[in-house]
């Protein structure tokens, strides 16, 4: 079945840089784009970044110049290299797939202290 096991977060302070993973299994992760999402307390999920099969990127405003999404299809890993954080960064962050419906990981939980 599918699976996305998200790894990387923790607790920075303003300024600093982390790199989220996300290894995927049960699906031919090359063919379909992946994305991250996330949650801060009390808001809704809002998206962050995608990557398109071909590499193409996007990206959130709030995130645009400090956030890189990538991956390694040989190692069916997504990626989110976050640099400059912030304390509106704070959030559980989400990796995404969808194609009969949405597929979520459980979530790594990033704090940026300011």
């Amino acid at each position: 079945q599918v699976q996305l096991v998200e790894s990387g977060g923790g607790l920075m302070q303003t300024g600093g840089f982390l790199r989220l993973s996300c290894a995927a299994s049960g699906f031919t992760f090359s063919r379909y784009p992946m994305k991250w999402y996330r949650q801060a307390p009390g808001k809704v999920r809002e998206f962050v970044a995608s990557i398109m099969s071909g590499d193409s990127t996007y990206y959130a405003d709030s995130v645009k110049g400090r956030f890189t999404i990538s991956r390694d299809n040989a190692k069916n890993t997504v990626y989110l290299q976050m640099n400059s954080l912030k304390p509106e960064d704070t959030a559980v962050y989400y990796c995404n797939v969808r194609f009969t419906r949405h597929y979520w990981g459980q979530g790594t939980q990033v704090t940026v202290s300011s």
